[in-house]
């Protein structure tokens, strides 16, 4: 019997599970590889996988790996396949292809090459050559560049395997999961064996209703591949008939026996024409029968629990979303844990879901947890065994206005920070209001183990006014746990708000995350949500959400008024000038002109909208985008400014700087010599910079003339005292 080599190929980390299923199909010499499993075998074994596999999305019969180190090897290799052994050249094909290398880096150039191969290859053997044809072709050719080799398959399947039949298309609920995915976790939760030992499946959020059909499919036994219609291998000259119908007749027969004595299986929701659609799916799987669909809110289990003993599994696929408020997810993970609640101790729950903050909407800790992609979603499957994880809340008082509330939690520690919290806010707001201090600060890292700066702001917006916070993660030490670290991070974002009586959605929240691909820290994916707050009277836009910054550094609020008191008359430059606040700050304090220097066109335009909308316009107010250090260089700036405020950032290496950088230990020296020359003669400067450890070199500045004043104590607010460390302030003048 010939042996051949096959390659099913599926989701990212779908790769054990179909692992698991081709041993249980009796194939050997599997090898899980990255997106998919390698296996060898005669011809039933890959007609067993096209048939029986839940997990995969393809399986490629592999015809030869060849050179594809240019275009031209691509195509000596394709043509030296025996293409009269695989296609009639009155025959139909599709040649697709996916990846790249330096030569060939257009994937549809690659199919085309391969295909003129092929052509030409059964041209000259029998003087017709086969037609192309994209949809359900006779036979199709899959092409997958890796390096510089090419490996080259037919596409058994034809068509991807989560095409099962059931569903139709256009007819569904939103944003269904694809049924080989579906599958997938739903082994991956064990349920083969419950379903086995006579336990129930229970999907409280069904929607179309895809885990349920695929779990009775599993456990009624099912194959997969027994509605479609198509196979890519249906008109493959290696096809053998007989073998396939055999195959197919023995699934029949496996199916009319499991189906007679199923497992309960139940799956409900509360959109009622989600649980519709559920029923026709079900119906034309052919298990209409075997699953109690019901419309029921998920925080209601009790209904699917009547006469269940055994050990259970409930699986939920909650809705997507960036944020609770998009989606009215609160609500939804609400439910579910009230549902959850309800659920015996001896049974398995687990959650499909690319929401981090689940365990902590849910108040429990995921004994395991296992990642998976939904199309290019990162979502992970969270795994909750309930007896030894039971719901965890804190009750709570709020402030101000002690009212009772309940949260839950992952971790009953988190206790430790609300209480703080609390005595925070309590203390904060009492001095803001004292001093006339709309935003501030009111935690900083002040317990280690929960790690992250909170800060309020009072401020209006496009539909009102109210208070909101930021929530913005410190990177935890390398030897602390990160998913840890999270659970922690998800307790603060759900204990803050309700304690201090803010709406969930006048909550945003910063985390600086690693790259995978390296050591910088990435924002997210964020959008703007603008505000307007006040400060020593003048009106300020900050956008809490569109950046990691809001557009205000709170503990530059005495930097600023310092900067306000020096103006009067003068001729203000504020450099590396942010959004603009120490401008408004000097002009407010009648600096005669001010000059507004950033390399950002986005900063300097809302620097601009800080000013006009304090009234301060017209010709003395100038705006220049420019790399600073460049811009200082002109010599027609010398002694043309009485006040300089430059607060240059710790590193900077903009695409617009070229291959410049600028360090602010490294080129401090530099800086401040070219603001000393721009300097009128009894011109002053302030300087800051946020860089911890900053030294400056007061030798090198002294014979440059330049004596720094260290002020930075006397720049600190009572909202940072826990922090000094937060920012360097010095003070200099020229010939002072």
């Amino acid at each position: 019997m010939a042996e051949f080599e096959f390659y099913a190929r599926c989701a990212s980390g779908c790769e054990p599970v179909l692992a698991q299923e081709l041993k249980e199909l009796h194939i050997k010499s599997i090898r899980p590889l990255k997106g998919g499993v390698a296996f060898f075998g005669g011809l039933e074994a890959g007609y067993r996988a096209c048939l029986w596999s839940r997990s995969a999305s393809r399986i490629l019969l592999v015809l030869a790996r060849v050179d594809a180190s240019d275009a031209q090897a691509l195509y000596l290799g394709a043509s030296s396949i025996d293409w009269a052994g695989q296609v009639s050249p009155e025959g139909s094909i599709a040649v697709y292809a996916h990846g790249t290398n330096n030569e060939l880096r257009n994937t549809q150039f690659t199919a085309v090459k391969v295909k003129d191969a092929l052509c030409d290859r059964l041209r000259a053997a029998c003087g017709v050559r086969p037609r192309v044809e994209q949809r359900r072709p006779d036979v199709q050719v899959d092409v997958a560049i890796r390096d510089n080799k090419a490996r080259i398959a037919i596409d058994l399947s034809g068509e991807p395997l989560h095409i099962r039949g059931y569903r139709q298309q256009g007819r569904q609920s939103a944003a269904p999961l694809k049924e080989n995915l579906a599958a997938s976790i739903v082994l991956a939760c064990g349920w083969k064996d419950i379903a086995a030992h006579g336990g129930t499946f229970l999907d409280p959020m069904c929607g179309s209703g895809t885990l349920a059909i695929e779990a009775a499919w599993i456990a009624a036994d099912r194959a997969p591949g027994l509605l479609r219609e198509y196979w890519g291998f249906s008109a493959w000259l290696g096809h053998d008939r007989g073998m396939w119908e055999g195959l197919v007749e023995e699934a029949d027969r496996r199916f009319e026996s499991a189906v007679q004595s199923l497992p309960r299986i139940s799956a409900s929701d509360a959109d009622e024409g989600a649980v519709a659609l559920a029923v026709e799916n079900a119906k034309r799987a052919g298990i209409g029968s075997a699953i109690d669909f019901a419309v029921r809110d998920a925080s209601d289990m009790g209904g699917a629990l009547e006469g269940a003993s055994a050990p259970g599994l409930m699986l939920a696929n909650p809705p997507y979303g960036l944020r609770l408020a998009d989606v009215g997810l609160e609500d939804v993970y609400r439910a579910l844990s009230k549902g959850m609640d309800g659920l015996p101790e001896n049974w398995h729950a687990a959650v499909f879901t690319p929401d981090e903050a689940v365990d902590t909407a849910l108040g429990r800790q995921a004994q395991s947890v296992e990642r998976f992609y939904n199309g290019s979603i990162e979502t992970q499957l969270r795994h909750y065994s309930l007896g030894q994880a039971p719901r965890q809340a804190l009750k709570l008082e709020s402030y101000p206005g002690g009212k009772p509330v309940l949260v839950n939690v992952a971790e009953l520690n988190s206790r430790h920070f609300a209480d703080r919290l609390r005595k925070m806010a309590k203390q904060r707001r009492k001095w803001a209001q004292r001093e006339d201090i709309s935003c501030y600060r009111i935690y900083d890292a002040d317990l280690p183990e929960y790690r992250a700066a909170i800060e309020v702001f009072e401020g209006c917006w496009q539909e009102g006014s109210g208070t909101f916070l930021t929530i913005a993660e410190y990177q935890a030490p390398v030897e602390v746990d990160p998913d840890r670290a999270l659970r922690r991070f998800n307790d603060m974002v759900a204990i803050a708000p309700a304690l201090l009586e803010v709406p969930s959605d006048h909550v945003f929240t910063k985390r600086r995350v690693h790259d995978r691909g390296g050591s910088q820290y990435r924002d997210g994916q964020r959008r703007s949500f603008t505000i307007s707050v006040t400060e020593d009277g003048y009106t300020f836009e900050l956008d809490l959400d569109g950046h990691l910054d809001t557009g205000i550094f709170l503990d530059h609020r005495i930097t600023r008024g310092l900067v306000g008191s020096m103006a009067q008359g003068a001729r203000f430059l504020n450099l590396f000038a942010y959004t603009g606040t120490a401008s408004v700050h000097a002009a407010g304090g009648g600096a005669a002109e001010t000059t507004t220097v950033d390399l950002s066109q986005n900063y300097l335009s809302w620097a601009r909208r800080n000013m006009e909308a304090n009234g301060f316009s017209g010709g003395n107010h100038r705006y220049a985008r420019a790399d600073a250090m460049s811009w200082l260089k002109r010599k027609s700036l010398e002694g043309t400014f009485d006040l300089v405020f430059v607060d240059p950032p710790t590193f900077s290496n903009s695409k617009i700087m070229g291959k410049s950088t600028f360090s602010v230990q490294r080129d401090h020296v530099e800086l401040l010599r070219r603001v000393h020359a721009v300097l009128a003669k009894g011109g002053r400067a302030v300087f800051s910079c946020n860089l911890r450890n900053f030294k400056p070199e007061t030798e090198k500045l002294a014979r440059l003339g330049i004596e720094l004043d260290d002020i930075s104590a006397s720049t600190i607010p009572e909202d940072f005292v826990r922090n000094p460390k937060i920012h360097k302030c010095y003070l200099f003048e020229k010939n002072g």
